[in-house]
């Protein structure tokens, strides 16, 4: 009972030594500094350094992001070098033309130099000649052209399509297709006079042609497969012509046109030179008789740079109509 009685006295006074607090004292608890974060592959090493001015030269990100400047520099540049490339035969042509009737080796009186020529076009810009001149035969030429466009396209069509109407309107297209319209000019003016009649009607049989062949080449070419899949989905005839014939007809009937739109200008010169008292063809002819030589070939120029002026409206006009057409 005696040591029973210890125990029970030792295991009471055990707790109330383990709840009693300490009195000892205790050091500050300083915290502790952060550890450095171990190097993995996101973390990037800390600059040592200042940087330097060109430490970012040479690095991929300054190769692919010019400044503005640098890009607006480099694309005068090509244009430059494209226009240097497109005029050196033009320039190289009128500087042969400049210099071989000075140095004698044509005749100067045939063959005046380009300046001689440019200052005859002045002078008849000037005196309101060349205008005159040029609004006449632009309205003669315009006029030909748009009636042969709006006939030979819907025609074109029309015998490309139905092969009935080829195989009739075959033989009489092969006739007159084959007829030069300055072989027909004297029928012409026989016909309808000297008149302005005649002039456009023989630049509207000219131009005819172009467009109509090429129409029909374009229609006769077009995908069978387009086509096909066109009619498996029960697309009516002016739908197909709308989705699948004209775009595709699109480049080779514009061939056509552009073709034409030489054509009306060369073949109304001819035209001017019988019976008319203005146009380009009749300054032509009259500086001709007259001997006045350099006029002759200042109209002969304003006749090339509306050819070429022409050619290029067709062709911004093809750009705006092919704009789903994905290059090549």
């Amino acid at each position: 009972m005696r040591g029973a009685g210890r125990a029970t006295t030792a295991t009471a006074s055990a707790p109330a030594q383990t709840a009693t607090p300490s009195t000892a004292p205790t050091a500050p608890v300083t915290p502790a500094a952060p550890e450095a974060p171990a190097p993995g592959p996101d973390t990037a090493p800390a600059p040592k350094g200042p940087a330097s001015p060109g430490a970012g030269r040479g690095t991929a990100h300054g190769r692919h992001a010019p400044s503005p400047a640098r890009k607006a520099a480099g694309a005068i540049g090509r244009w430059l070098r494209a226009t240097v490339l497109r005029s050196a035969a033009l320039v190289a042509l009128l500087v042969l033309w400049e210099t071989a009737p000075r140095l004698g080796l044509v005749d100067a009186t045939f063959l005046p130099p380009v300046s001689e020529v440019a200052t005859a076009w002045w002078d008849l810009l000037g005196n309101g000649q060349l205008g005159q001149h040029t609004r006449a035969s632009l309205a003669r030429s315009f006029g030909g052209f748009a009636i042969a466009v709006v006939v030979a396209v819907p025609l074109g069509l029309l015998i490309g399509w139905y092969r009935p109407v080829a195989a009739f309107l075959g033989p009489l297209l092969e006739v007159f297709r084959n007829t030069a319209a300055l072989a027909l000019l004297p029928v012409f003016v026989l016909l309808l006079g000297i008149g302005e009649t005649s002039k456009v009607s023989i630049v509207v049989y000219a131009c005819l042609w172009p467009v109509l062949l090429n129409t029909i080449s374009a229609v006769g070419n077009a995908d069978p497969t387009l086509v096909r899949l066109a009619r498996s989905m029960d697309l009516s005839t002016p739908r197909l012509f709308q989705k699948v014939i004209l775009p595709s007809s699109v480049p080779a009937i514009f061939t056509g046109i552009r073709l034409a739109g030489a054509v009306s200008i060369l073949v109304l010169v001819a035209a001017e030179m019988i019976g008319a008292k203005a146009g380009l063809g009749y300054l032509i002819n009259a500086s001709q008789y007259n001997f006045a030589i350099p006029q002759m070939y200042a109209g002969i120029i304003t006749i090339s740079a509306v050819g070429v002026a022409f050619n290029q409206l067709l062709v911004t006009i093809e750009r705006r109509l092919s704009t789903w057409r994905v290059p090549a």
